[in-house]
């Protein structure tokens, strides 16, 4: 049978952010896919090079809004791993809180979405309404619902006011019936069995082979979480369950990602009624010439920051890792053998953050500079300059 190409991207419907996947196919059936990044490429890196290590807190906060506490964790925990120094006990549990918070509405977010990529728009309009709600629980603890802007090294800047943990509670405990009556709809549904199980599969030896992170790994009995594997946080002082399945497909990811939201309520409750006294903030004055690595277990996966002091008051370099970045080549082992129809599923499933993921350094094998700015911006309008002539347009 003769093979074909199709382009899913770098625009696509299915897609939030531009990210280009080619699947060769024979008739209905994918035999190959390429994975083409580098569309959303904004240089996070490079600008935090040029703020002092406190503004570097706000620019990363911006690589992406779903994870806008995930990057400042990691990026906080590098900078204090230079010093070395351990932040206070109360920042330990706000810092938990505002996490679970963030994956509690990021897999809200990836249900939405998924229920909308099957045509499930019931469960996308549930789903979205539901984190409204947690997002308002956010709004009350941190002033923001989304870049809280509460991380900073050595500890958080601003507290939470005793006089908001009631609400607080209060409007969480009013989530758990609504997710009930979400998972019970879900994980019941004929139509969601059967368009879910048994595609995508990555076996447990292949996760491992890939270094797949988060959700994606733990859907294939994977046991890999930052949380448990090396706790931080509050991680390690309140009682919560890592989510684990052996399906090895996409139903497996949407179980995992369903029941690790029960768990973030859990570690939220907790915090919350056990919140201890104390400071919040160290206020680091200067940052020591060394090195330093920090992780997360953020909603997709580990993050990780390495950053360089030279004794100056900004990073010497920063190096960020997203867990997309590493989830991505899973899709060489679970899209081939799929159908058209299952492979744009499949491709969601990794809930994959490409403003997250993009990064790009050009250089010769001698190590010198092959591209400046003005010179890859020229070489961007050429190119697309060339594809308008191809397609005719003027």
């Amino acid at each position: 049978m003769q093979k074909s190409v199709i382009s899913i991207g770098p625009y696509h419907p299915l897609q939030e952010e531009p990210e280009l996947f080619m699947l060769t196919v024979e008739g209905e059936t994918v035999v190959d896919i390429e994975v083409s990044i580098g569309y959303n490429h904004r240089g996070i890196e490079k600008l935090s090079e040029r703020c002092n290590f406190d503004q570097s807190t706000f620019v990363i906060e911006r690589i992406c809004g779903i994870c806008s506490t995930s990057h400042p964790f990691a990026y906080t925990r590098a900078v204090e791993d230079i010093i070395p120094v351990e932040v206070p006990e109360r920042a330990r549990y706000i810092r938990t809180i505002i996490a679970e918070g963030e994956r509690i509405h990021s897999h809200l977010l990836w249900y939405g979405l998924a229920g909308h990529f099957l045509g499930y728009n019931t469960v996308y309009m549930w789903m979205w309404k539901l984190r409204e709600e947690i997002l308002d629980v956010m709004e009350i603890l941190s002033g923001n619902r989304n870049n809280y802007a509460m991380f900073k090294p050595g500890g958080v800047r601003r507290d939470i006011n005793s006089d908001d943990i009631p609400l607080a509670l209060k409007k969480i405990d009013a989530i758990i019936p609504t997710l009930d009556r979400l998972k019970k709809a879900i994980l019941d549904d004929p139509v969601l069995h059967a368009r879910l199980k048994g595609i995508g599969i990555l076996t447990k030896e292949e996760a491992v082979d890939y270094c797949a992170l988060g959700p994606t790994s733990r859907a294939s009995g994977v046991a890999r979480d930052v949380r448990k594997d090396a706790p931080y946080g509050a991680y390690d002082r309140v009682d919560w369950d890592m989510i684990v399945t052996e399906s090895c497909d996409v139903w497996g990811k949407a179980v995992v990602r369903l029941l690790e939201m029960y768990e973030s309520i859990k570690i939220v409750k907790t915090c919350l009624q056990n919140l201890p006294g104390g400071e919040i903030d160290l206020n680091i004055k200067s940052i020591p010439p060394g090195e330093g690595i920090g992780a997360h277990e953020a909603p997709r996966g580990e993050t990780f920051h390495y950053v360089r002091s030279d004794g100056t008051n900004r990073p010497a370099r920063h190096k960020v890792r997203a867990s997309t970045f590493m989830n991505l080549p899973t899709l060489k082992a679970t899209v081939p053998g799929s159908s058209i129809s299952d492979a744009t599923i499949i491709l969601a499933a990794i809930d994959p953050c490409y403003c997250c993921t993009e990064r790009m350094a050009v250089r010769s094998r001698e190590g010198k500079k092959l591209y400046g700015g003005q010179e890859l911006i020229r070489l961007s309008q050429e190119k697309t300059k060339k594809i308008k002539r191809e397609m005719g347009i003027k």
